[in-house]
């Protein structure tokens, strides 16, 4: 079986990496791959990123949901602008497309009068809110399979996520009480767009956004309970590390927090629990759709600390994985063993 695939918004960074996962996946091909509104039919992927020289040449040519469809893919992916998914993923599913996974924030709310003040539009397709599967793929995997359209989670979320949810669903936060996140980034996860607080004499570790991200009601929907969030951006090109503190429940401890996270990630292929003290790092999972989870235990206050790269279990990763299980592929094709 041959996944005919296509990238839109193949300019970026999750473009960049989700082209290099689908050239490695055994069943996957790469059929076409289009802009998000500045690249053109001018320019090749090779010309945006030279390590595809020779290798995939595709003109990156300007997204129309009429074109993408005529190139019948089996799969489409989208990396483009909030607004822009949002409107381009119900048309191309009205075009017949059968499986399109969203990689921007479009269809992550399921409150649509959220989109006004979270990213700045109107929702245009308020019932493909309700039908796009949310894929934290650990906890979806039912729900993804056979899915027509799926919602990508951010890379903040993925990392908090993994580690809040468990704690969540076993009742072990306290009640009348908000985990708070500090999260950190490195610089890639703002895109691939020019910015002086981006360049390499400017970046500095700084937290941004406090308790004010896109991403804080996404993390309180998919987690299970409210947060306080405060991202940061580090002078490093990638990498996230999402840290938890929470006030356990009454009797609670570090043997039930060890216990709900090994229940909820046995066998997971992408997901390890570091046995304790051990915490994650970025190096151990650069460049990999893993997720390293570590903990530890003071009295009723417990730190959870998961470890992601932004661009791949972040983003592209786990866009592939989700696609692999919506199709019914092995899930860990095209996204390696380490």
């Amino acid at each position: 079986m041959t996944v005919r695939t296509v990238v839109v918004g193949a300019g970026g960074y999750t473009g960049r990496e989700l082209a290099k996962l689908l050239l490695a996946h055994p069943t996957a091909e790469i059929v076409g791959v289009f802009g998000s509104g500045r690249q053109s039919g001018e320019r090749r992927l090779s010309d945006e990123f030279s390590r595809f020289r020779g290798v995939l040449d595709l003109p990156i040519k300007p997204a129309s949901a009429e074109v993408v469809a005529g190139l019948a893919p089996d799969a489409v992916f989208l990396c483009t602008p909030h607004d822009a998914s949002a409107s381009l993923a119900g048309e191309l599913l009205d075009a017949g497309v059968p499986l399109v996974l969203d990689l921007s924030g479009a269809f992550r709310l399921k409150d649509t009068s959220l989109y006004p003040s979270v990213y700045g539009f109107e929702h245009p397709r308020p019932e493909l809110v309700d039908a796009a599967v949310y894929a934290l793929v650990e906890h979806a995997r039912p729900m993804i399979t056979g899915a027509r359209l799926i919602s990508c989670p951010g890379c903040y979320p993925t990392a908090s996520g993994l580690a809040l949810r468990p704690l969540a669903e076993g009742r072990l936060i306290a009640p009348n009480t908000t985990p708070i996140i500090d999260a950190i980034s490195g610089v890639s996860g703002a895109g691939r767009g020019a910015s002086v607080a981006n360049l390499f004499c400017e970046v500095s570790a700084q937290p941004y956004k406090a308790l004010a991200h896109r991403h804080q009601p996404e993390i309180a929907q998919h987690a299970g309970t409210p947060v306080h969030f405060v991202p940061h951006v580090v002078p490093m090109d990638r990498g996230l590390v999402a840290t938890v503190h929470v006030e356990l429940a009454d009797e609670s401890n570090a043997t039930d927090v060890a216990r709900a996270l090994n229940e909820a990630y046995s066998g997971e292929p992408f997901v390890r629990v570091l046995e304790s003290p051990a915490l994650p790092a970025t190096g151990n999972v650069t460049n990999t759709n893993r997720c390293d989870i570590g903990f530890a235990v003071s009295g009723r206050h417990a730190v959870v600390s998961a470890a992601i790269d932004n661009l791949v279990k972040g983003a592209s990763g786990q866009a592939l994985q989700a696609m692999n299980v919506a199709l019914g592929l092995d899930e860990t094709h095209g996204l390696g063993a380490a």
